[in-house]
């Protein structure tokens, strides 16, 4: 990592032969050339070997045994060479003056060690507008990163330094490892946002983890129980707390139409609640 300018772009995929060439091409088409490819195959079972043999001399490959996208992304930062990282879904894409501009951002903003773009999207075949929850937001961020994740992997550069500080995608969480990153993150770091839409994100296909798994918000609350772990300023914890019971009063309603034996969400709906309770109540004495 001695060369300031590389940059690692990883690009996890399973199944995805269909889209991974648009991906490739995207990168291929980038109007900044200091980087590196690195594909991470997460087990596929379908032609990824087909579209990847097309381009083994422009990219750096890596197969694996199924285990999920953070396994995938995280093999990618092991074997990543450059000082800045980039991911890119296989089913998302970039314009092609997405790392140009990145790069021109951290080189006026020196002190910037992440900056995202702004994104476009497509849900089955059609652009549509993110909803207002869903907007971009640059600088310290870490309040605005609480209700859902507004940092998309496929729109950020990273220095590799964020990483050793911070750590990586955490491994047990099949959806929101994103979220979970992007706190940790912007607990310590301020977010640069470029305004311009650089990337596309697809949406609406069958495979994609957010519809295999319900009540997503379950896993932001671990998220969120984590960053409790960790020392925080009074208005930080206070917006933890307020967060947890915010998510776990929609996920108690959502289960009580659920026939499991015990609301699990219920009961700890319960014991946040007095958390928080007790939490102002000390910082009112």
């Amino acid at each position: 990592m001695d060369d300031p300018g590389k940059v690692s772009i990883i690009i996890p995929t399973y199944n995805r032969a269909e889209v991974l060439e648009r991906a490739l091409m995207s990168v291929f088409s980038q109007t900044y050339e200091n980087f590196e490819i690195i594909v991470i195959d997460d087990g596929s079972t379908d032609n990824t070997n087909a579209v990847i043999s097309k381009h083994a001399d422009k990219i750096r490959y890596f197969s694996k045994f199924h285990a999920g996208v953070s396994a995938a992304r995280n093999l990618g930062l092991e074997k990543s060479i450059g000082t800045w990282v980039c991911f890119l879904d296989s089913d998302d894409y970039w314009l092609p003056e997405k790392l140009e501009m990145q790069m021109a951002y951290t080189a006026k903003n020196p002190g910037m060690m992440i900056v995202q773009t702004d994104e476009k999207w497509i849900r089955n075949g059609i652009f549509v507008n993110p909803m207002k929850k869903h907007q971009k937001h640059g600088g310290w961020i870490f309040k605005q990163c609480l209700p859902l994740c507004i940092v998309s992997p496929s729109a950020v550069m990273v220095h590799q330094k964020v990483f050793n500080d911070v750590g990586v995608f955490d491994e047990s969480f099949p959806v929101c490892e994103d979220y979970d990153l992007w706190l940790r993150i912007s607990l310590k770091y301020p977010i640069g946002l470029i305004s311009e839409k650089l990337i596309v994100k697809t949406g609406g296909h069958a495979d994609q983890l957010s519809r295999k798994y319900w009540g997503m918000d379950r896993y932001r609350v671990r998220a969120l129980e984590k960053i409790l772990l960790v020392e925080l300023t009074v208005e930080q914890k206070w917006l933890v707390l307020h967060e947890i019971v915010r998510k776990l009063t929609v996920l108690a309603k959502g289960r009580e139409k659920r026939t499991e034996s015990q609301n699990i969400y219920s009961n700890k709906l319960l014991k946040y609640e007095k958390i928080l309770h007790d939490f102002i109540a000390d910082q009112q004495s």
